[in-house]
């Protein structure tokens, strides 16, 4: 719509969010009027329309079979068009159109906004079913004609009101109307259901909804007050009541087709048994989060263990095997930490990367720089910690191997996410300037405990690919190409 709008007419910003306002609303009037709405806007040299936006209805069959959005029409074509726009009244006069072998009724809706009529809402009803309408139809009927009306002046939508049409209770869900006192004069069968489920033992109709809202919700003293007005209809406003056996969602919708309050629409869903699923899942969220949390508390304890053994320790050997141990629990106690502070599997691994980094940089003499460049991403629970368990062997073995005592270097880490979009990688690189890999040196069959760990990771439990060597100009170049999962943005 913002294109086309922009391309084809001379409305402002200001007159396009208005219809973006509208836009977010009109499918209670398509529902409500069983009819599709097609929004027609003079172009700029005012001899044409352009249709900007369509909406069909969910209770009824559509007049349209094609997409009408982007359509130009030469003014005088449709000559409701032309009166809507010229005169600023709604227009229902002519004849039934004939599409298809299907009678079509059409009705031009000015759309008003601060006096000016910024464009014409065509409302085409399918008369192919028509019958004898029902009670419900017939609220339906009135209902669209006082919204249409308050369109045309310009008073609906509310500004500052934006609905999220799939949050939003819709007519279908359930629909109350109700007079200017709040009176319930009409309640659909759905919504009758869900005042059932929330205590309600007799009908609706004729009951005061404020008061009848407020005696089924908990008591909540001056809150009372409050939801016995928001009921009443008095206001646009969205709240939700719950009972001792439900939820219920409820949109109060204040009619005033002619400047004066008649009465109001009331949208209502039961929302019970969502919101009973809101809660296992939040539930769930939280024990997950404190299993991580517990699960790093024990790693830190192992780590303080092993760390107070590594200091009874007499052998020179013994206490540096210890102290490599104390570093491989911490990395993955960092995973364990981050995973606990996040509502989902997935971390942003940057974060623990440079962790990882500081940690093993406390046993550099302080002549070894660490740093990274390029992003990691976010990634799932178990692609991290196996990562970060790498990640710390080959940083270890890094500084204690690369470099002479008092020697300075540096040590790099990178990581680029590539790959395609069906099979996404992610490639590390850990490079060094170093002493060099010795002569005839095979990563893939050297036997110290650090590179078994990195190859028993890399290749069997991340699928990935691992490698080790000699660096462009001097040092090492460790590389690791890892399958993950795609990041949500």
């Amino acid at each position: 719509m913002n294109d086309l709008v922009r391309q084809h007419t001379a409305l402002s910003d200001s007159d396009l969010e208005w219809l973006h306002l509208l836009v977010s609303e009109w499918q209670l009037l398509s529902d409500l009027s069983f009819a599709d709405l097609v929004l027609w806007v003079p172009t700029l040299d005012g001899t044409r329309y352009v249709s900007v936006a369509q909406m069909r209805p969910n209770t009824g069959p559509t007049s349209y079979q094609d997409d009408m959005v982007g359509h130009l029409v030469p003014r005088g074509r449709r000559p409701m068009l032309d009166s809507a726009l010229d005169e600023g009244r709604i227009v229902r006069e002519g004849d039934p159109e004939w599409r298809e072998e299907v009678p079509v009724r059409v009705e031009s809706i000015p759309v008003r906004r601060e006096g000016r009529v910024l464009g014409v809402i065509a409302r085409n009803t399918n008369l192919l079913t028509v019958r004898t309408p029902s009670r419900l139809e017939l609220t339906y009927l009135q209902s669209a004609s006082d919204l249409a009306q308050m369109i045309a002046a310009g008073t609906f939508p509310f500004p500052g009101q934006q609905v999220d049409m799939d949050a939003s209770p819709r007519a279908g869900d359930g629909l109350i109307r109700l007079d200017a006192d709040g009176v319930v004069q009409y309640a659909s069968p759905n919504a009758l259901s869900a005042y059932h489920r929330l205590g309600l033992a007799a009908d609706l109709v004729g009951h005061h909804l404020g008061r009848t809202t407020a005696e089924l919700a908990p008591a909540r003293g001056p809150v009372d007050e409050a939801l016995v007005k928001l009921a009443s209809g008095w206001a646009p406003r969205e709240f939700e009541v719950e009972g001792a056996d439900g939820v219920i969602q409820l949109r109060a919708i204040p009619l005033k087709p002619k400047g004066t309050h008649i009465g109001s629409l009331v949208l209502l869903r039961d929302v019970t048994e969502l919101r009973r699923r809101e809660r296992e899942l939040i539930t769930k969220d939280a024990t997950i989060r404190e299993i991580h949390h517990r699960v790093k508390n024990n790693l830190q304890t192992v780590a303080a263990l092993l760390r107070l053994q590594a200091r009874r320790m007499d052998s020179d050997q013994g206490r540096e095997a210890l102290n490599e141990a104390v570093r491989r629990v911490g990395s993955i106690a960092i995973v364990h930490e981050t995973l606990s502070q996040n509502l989902d599997e997935r971390v942003e691994f940057d974060e623990i990367a440079d962790r990882v980094l500081a940690m093993v940089a406390e046993i550099s003499p302080g002549t070894v720089t660490t740093r990274r460049n390029g992003r990691f991403g976010i990634l799932d629970a178990e692609v991290a910690t196996p990562l970060s368990m790498v990640l710390t062997e080959v940083l270890q073995n890094a500084l204690e191997h690369a470099f002479e005592p008092g020697e300075r270097g540096a040590v790099d880490v990178g990581a680029v996410r590539g790959g395609s979009r069906k099979e996404p990688r992610l490639l590390v690189t850990i490079n060094d300037n170093g002493r060099g890999l010795p002569e005839g040196f095979d990563p893939h069959r050297a036997g110290n405990l650090g590179l078994q760990i990195v190859r028993t990771l890399v290749e069997g439990e991340l699928g990935g690919k691992f490698d080790m060597v000699p660096g462009s100009e001097r040092g090492t170049r460790v590389v690791l190409d890892i399958p993950v999962r795609a990041e949500k943005h």
